[in-house]
């Protein structure tokens, strides 16, 4: 065991002992401008949290509904694995419930963190992780619902998802609060994931196919014609996207750092984890002879997905301890030397099968040790449990 823990950081490098100490200033802070949540998802949510008993971590129920969406991608690949079907009409159901109760479970987990006293940074380090994490599968399994197949749309759709979650997560780094604007992605954009599943479910995936021109009759003029429905509505996302979320995190990082008298171009290249992240995987994918053209576009997003949920579990944790941005982490290296060699053609389609495999294989298994690591770390220091609620005369015991 000795031996095998050589090849893994310690635990005092992925989180120091001082850095712990600073736990005890945290105190979350969120801002929803959502007119969905006020006016309606707000009330079904705390009608929602009375269903979980009292012994429920906020942490379990957090995983759980993160487990709806493993379970629903798992489900996908097996009966789509092209991603592009069309499949049985009620998995599309199954995928936008899943979304759906993923959604209710993350919305759920705070308020039963003060249901039950049990609020911590934790479980906003475990929640955001699990999100992270999500970016990639839930934009697998819309993918599929939208009938893209194994395609660069495919990517798109999940580039988009990781892109606006570092933007998010960059931005509470130095703002100290959740932003949520008056249509932002849990919210609003995931409402319209699952009613884009279930609008699969009852007429085919076919539908995000016909001409742009056909399935917007009025905007669809503005595009090309050879553009599909689902090509225009991807270009708007991304412009929305682009504009309403990027470049309101960086005007609200603007605003706190002139608040706090700090300067707003030193943040910037803090930005270039992100660039360096997504253009390993462009190149890649780009210059790739196998990737695409022999269906292992999961296998690669997989690859990607948990780098990527590496690097902003990597922000939000220097975010409760209060420790400098973090500018690189080991999982983006498998991404940047696969991308050099594709560039350079040195892949035959075996050897990059098995660099892909293999760079999964390491990204994964280096995610849940720092997870693991990061998790007991938290948990020895805070006193408490991370998937059960220690009994309330151990806790007193403990911060006395």
């Amino acid at each position: 065991m000795d031996r095998v823990r050589r090849f893994f950081p310690s635990a005092d490098e992925y989180v120091s002992e001082d850095a712990l100490k600073n736990l005890r200033n945290y105190k979350y802070c969120a801002v929803d401008k959502s007119y969905l949540t006020k006016y309606l998802y707000r009330h079904y949510w705390e009608w929602a949290v009375t269903l979980f008993p009292l012994w429920m971590a906020p942490n379990l129920i957090t995983l759980t509904g993160l487990g709806f969406e493993v379970f629903d991608v798992a489900l996908v690949l097996l009966l789509i694995p092209d991603l592009e079907g069309p499949g049985p009409w009620w998995l599309y159901f199954v995928s936008g419930i899943a979304m759906w109760l993923y959604s209710t479970f993350d919305n759920v987990d705070g308020k039963q963190a003060r249901r039950t006293g049990t609020s911590s940074p934790l479980g906003e380090l475990f929640d955001h992780g699990c999100d992270a994490l999500n970016c990639t599968i839930a934009g697998i399994v819309e993918a599929s619902a939208f009938g893209c197949g194994v395609s660069w749309q495919t990517i798109t759709i999940v580039f988009m998802t990781t892109m606006t979650f570092f933007f998010s997560t960059w931005e509470e780094y130095h703002t100290g609060v959740l932003y949520l604007g008056y249509v932002n992605g849990p919210t609003e954009i995931l409402t319209l994931a699952v009613l884009a599943c279930f609008a699969s479910g009852i007429w085919g995936p076919q539908i995000w196919h016909v001409p742009a021109a056909q399935g917007l009759p009025v905007l669809g003029a503005l595009f090309p014609a050879s553009w599909e429905l689902l090509d225009a509505v991807l270009a708007m996302t991304v412009v929305a996207m682009l504009f309403g979320h990027c470049l309101v995190c960086c005007w609200n990082v603007y605003a706190a750092c002139k608040e706090q008298d700090r300067s707003f171009v030193a943040t910037l290249p803090q930005l270039t984890q992100y660039a360096v992240f997504a253009a390993s995987c462009y190149v890649w994918l780009s210059c790739s002879t196998t990737i695409l053209a022999d269906n292992h576009l999961v296998l690669f997003l997989i690859t990607a997905g948990t780098a990527f949920g590496r690097i902003v579990s990597k922000i939000i944790l220097a975010h409760l301890t209060e420790m400098p941005f973090p500018s690189y982490t080991v999982q983006m290296v498998p991404l940047a030397i696969g991308a050099v060699l594709a560039w350079l053609e040195l892949f035959t389609p075996q050897t990059e099968f098995v660099f892909l495999l293999t760079s999964c294989v390491f990204v994964v298994v280096a995610y849940l040790h720092w997870a693991l690591v990061v998790i007991e770390r938290f948990c020895q220091f805070l006193g408490i449990n991370c998937l059960t609620i220690k009994p309330r005369k151990h806790l007193e015991k403990k911060t006395q």
